[in-house]
């Protein structure tokens, strides 16, 4: 719940943020602060590891994961920044089907760790 609170939230605040720049320095904006955030966050909570712990197929995932989320992200604000948030939101969420669709393809099992 407080994940869909938080996405709802996103939507206003960014179609509000990108009324006066352009869509992709919003987007840069907003990664910047996730990075602060979630830096400080790890920190806080001592999950630092060092990054050769770390294995070749977890990095290719992760930055393959980050690579389509920058996408993601650039589209969604461009998407915002000439629509509706109220009806950019909702198509954005299409990716809740789209996940049952390709996790199919992928054969993505879940796991414990």
């Amino acid at each position: 719940m407080l994940s869909a609170a938080f996405a709802a939230l996103t939507a206003i605040f960014a179609k509000i943020g990108v009324a006066g720049i352009s869509s992709d320095l919003a987007s840069l904006i907003r990664t910047v602060v996730i990075v602060v955030i979630i830096s400080a966050i790890v920190a806080a909570t001592g999950q630092w590891q060092p990054f050769s712990s770390i294995s070749g197929k977890t990095w290719l995932f992760l930055c393959l994961s980050g690579a389509v989320t920058g996408a993601s992200w650039l589209a969604y604000f461009r998407a915002l920044k000439i629509g509706d948030a109220a009806r950019v939101a909702p198509i954005d969420k299409l990716s809740i089907v789209l996940v049952a669709v390709f996790v199919s393809s992928f054969s993505v099992r879940s796991s414990t760790s």
